[in-house]
């Protein structure tokens, strides 16, 4: 399976120290140059900042794709280069977060899971506890509505 990421998924996964949940359920992922780029940014967390400059074996960083593509030109270039990059390799999936860009690339009949989704992946196998996780990543930045994770909270719990 190829898995291509954009910056958001890896910045929260590593915020909540849940960023090994990846291998586990992909083998590899693979960034784009910009996405590597993004997670060192002087910006970013330091936790974060420090995983990615020593990045674990499973994360691949791959140049970044030499297309221009007009219809992309609204996304930040991590978002453009992952898109592109799933797109080069004929990925089977993109992690990403952002609507735009996951609408963007659904448009282009890739396959997308965001955050959220990547957690709802491992605890349906057993991997992770999701309500625990869900509150961990709510005291994150990420922007998820209550609603959501209320509702995934309680589908957990009932299995």
């Amino acid at each position: 399976m190829i898995v291509v990421a954009d910056t958001s998924p890896i910045n929260y996964l590593v915020l909540i120290g849940q960023q090994d949940i990846l291998p586990a359920l992909f083998g590899r992922v693979i960034i784009p140059q910009a996405v590597f780029e993004e997670l060192q940014r002087d910006s970013a967390p330091s936790i974060v900042r420090d995983w990615v400059a020593g990045s674990p074996g499973w994360l691949e960083v791959q140049p970044s794709p030499a297309v221009e593509d007009a219809s992309l030109a609204k996304l930040h270039a991590g978002e453009r280069e992952a898109i592109l990059l799933v797109e080069q390799l004929h990925g089977d999936l993109l992690l990403i977060d952002e609507r735009k860009g996951r609408r963007i690339a659904a448009s282009r009949n890739i396959a997308v899971l965001g955050t959220v989704g990547i957690l709802e992946q491992a605890a349906l196998r057993g991997l992770i506890d999701l309500p625990e996780t869900l509150a961990r990543l709510q005291e994150t930045s990420i922007r998820v509505p209550d609603e959501l994770i209320q509702r995934l909270s309680e589908q957990y719990r009932k299995k």
